[in-house]
């Protein structure tokens, strides 16, 4: 079974989001064992400057890049990413099995995105588009798209 890591800086706060993230975790524990880590956010100014968020993007690189197990396929989620179609994602995590990787890891950066360190670390770097979504939705959104394309992969009636 696949292992499916999700490394996210920030809470979920909000009890839709949580009920949602639920729902698609329990959805997938047909198909994967998901383990979901938290990063603690960097707080700075209300107008920060250059400086201040590439503190905070060091800082929250530094805690993510601890967080990611040794040997895991790495996938950095972030707007400058490859976009993929939900077919194509599916593919990609196929390929990704056969080519003997048992572990993926997607990381979620916080509200000033991910360090420019940490998308190095990524094998692929994937995109949802040019919107920019909280980073909290995010997660829900990536646990739905990781959901449908094991449904695609084993031919359910989810994926339409």
């Amino acid at each position: 079974m696949m292992k499916i890591n999700i490394i996210a800086v920030g809470r979920l706060k909000e009890k839709y989001l949580k009920d949602g993230c639920n729902e698609y975790l329990k959805r997938l524990s047909a198909y994967a064992k998901v383990n979901i880590t938290e990063i603690g956010e960097y707080k700075c100014s209300d107008n920060p400057s250059e400086n201040e968020i590439e503190t905070v993007l060091q800082k929250e690189g530094e805690a993510i890049e601890a967080k990611i197990p040794k040997g895991s396929y790495v996938i950095p989620m972030c707007i400058e990413g490859e976009e993929l179609s939900s077919k194509e994602i599916s593919a990609k995590l196929d390929g990704i099995a056969l080519n003997g990787f048992g572990e993926i890891t997607f990381i979620i950066g916080g509200s000033f995105g991910l360090s420019d360190r940490i998308k190095s670390l990524g094998k692929l770097r994937l995109s949802f588009g040019k919107i920019t979504l909280p980073h909290q939705l995010m997660r829900m959104v990536l646990l739905e798209q990781i959901y449908r394309a094991f449904s695609i992969s084993k031919g359910s009636k989810y994926h339409k």
